[in-house]
């Protein structure tokens, strides 16, 4: 059996090389809704989504993520625009309801012609003195967890294949 939202959940991979070119408003948006529908325990909806497309914003999300990865690497691969994953502390399942939201907006963003790659330490950026005064600049003034982070944008050149998937994966009693 195939439909389009199967093809999506199969073809989706992660990207880690991105043109410079803008995430046009429209599918950001579409993007974000996407990640507000994700299921949370007991419906609480703790999620909050930041979408970063300023270039002073970007950088400095990159700047945070490098400096708790450590090492040289620029974390978000040159990806024109970031979202940030947090969630509020009357979450259940904080890590469950942020990979939820993750997980909707990392397929949108395949659905609608975008690369995307989960990035994780986005917990340590937000635990950095800098971090809680970014959240601060951005006006969140309650405490959030930072779950994880997504890299945004257009590929730049092939996408990549599909690892072959391993067997015994699914047991059907």
């Amino acid at each position: 059996m195939t439909n389009e939202t199967l093809e999506v959940l199969k073809t989706r991979r992660a990207v880690r090389k991105f043109l410079p070119q803008q995430v046009e408003r429209e599918k950001l948006d579409a993007i974000l809704e996407a990640g507000t529908f994700a299921p949370t325990a007991i419906g609480r909806q703790p999620v909050k989504l930041i979408a970063l497309q300023d270039p002073e914003a970007v950088a400095a999300a990159d700047e945070l993520n490098r400096i708790v990865r450590g090492g040289d690497m620029r974390p978000y691969y040159g990806a024109p625009t970031i979202i940030l994953v947090l969630v509020t502390d009357d979450s259940y399942t904080p890590e469950l309801d942020g990979a939820a939201a993750c997980t909707n907006m990392l397929n949108a963003a395949r659905s609608l012609g975008l690369g995307s790659c989960w990035i994780h330490r986005c917990g340590g950026m937000f635990e950095l003195p800098e971090g809680k005064a970014l959240l601060e600049k951005w006006g969140f003034t309650e405490h959030l967890t930072g779950i994880a982070s997504i890299a945004l944008g257009y590929t730049d050149g092939e996408e990549p294949a599909p690892a072959p998937r391993k067997e015994g994966i699914v047991t059907v009693i």
